[in-house]
């Protein structure tokens, strides 16, 4: 009985885990966006080159996330098209070199975050963006053995909110964000 009474004790205990921070696998970690053209397809366009940190402390159901996207690393799939996008009319990477995502506000469905509420920069201009997680899992790496988490995340925003105005209306003002990422527990 008294073993009984030490195990119902330890296991009602509040579990107290310290927040663990993450790295941004770059190498699987793919921003995406999607856009109607002229309403005969989606055209979607990804960028080669991400980095960033995550801090998960899924006890307190608290965290924080902060990324960087190279915005030159835009691939729309050939040359021309890349170059147009970089140009002042879209992305402008020659004065804006870089996108940013931070929040620090995640909600949490149990011990898994299922959104992030942050703030997005974009043409130098920073607006709140909602990031909604799906897929959310964590586990050790079969290849290196460290803890890995990923999750499949999406956001819908208008362009037209950041300044990028060109071609409205006929690549839509509305863009869906469709992100696949993968961050490794970084080395205590």
């Amino acid at each position: 009985m008294k073993k009984l009474l030490a195990l119902l004790a330890v296991a009602s205990a509040p579990a107290f885990a310290a927040p663990i921070s993450y790295t941004i696998d770059s190498n699987h970690t793919y921003p995406l966006f999607e856009t109607d053209h002229l309403g005969f397809s989606t055209q979607r366009g990804r960028f080669n080159k991400t980095s960033g940190k995550i801090v998960l402390d899924s006890a307190a159901r608290r965290g924080s996330v902060e990324v960087t996207i190279d915005a030159a690393s835009i691939d729309m799939g050939f040359a021309k098209w890349n170059e147009n996008m970089r140009g002042e009319g879209f992305f402008n990477t020659e004065t804006y070199p870089t996108i940013s995502f931070k929040a620090d506000r995640l909600t949490f469905d149990g011990e898994k975050p299922v959104s992030a509420e942050g703030s997005l920069t974009l043409l130098g201009i920073t607006k709140p963006l909602v990031l909604t997680l799906s897929r959310f899992h964590c586990a050790p790496h079969p290849l290196n053995k460290r803890e890995t988490c990923g999750a499949d995340i999406t956001a819908r925003l208008k362009r037209s909110d950041f300044g990028m105005t060109k071609n409205i209306p006929s690549v839509s003002d509305e863009v869906r964000l469709v992100i696949s990422v993968e961050a490794y527990r970084e080395q205590q």
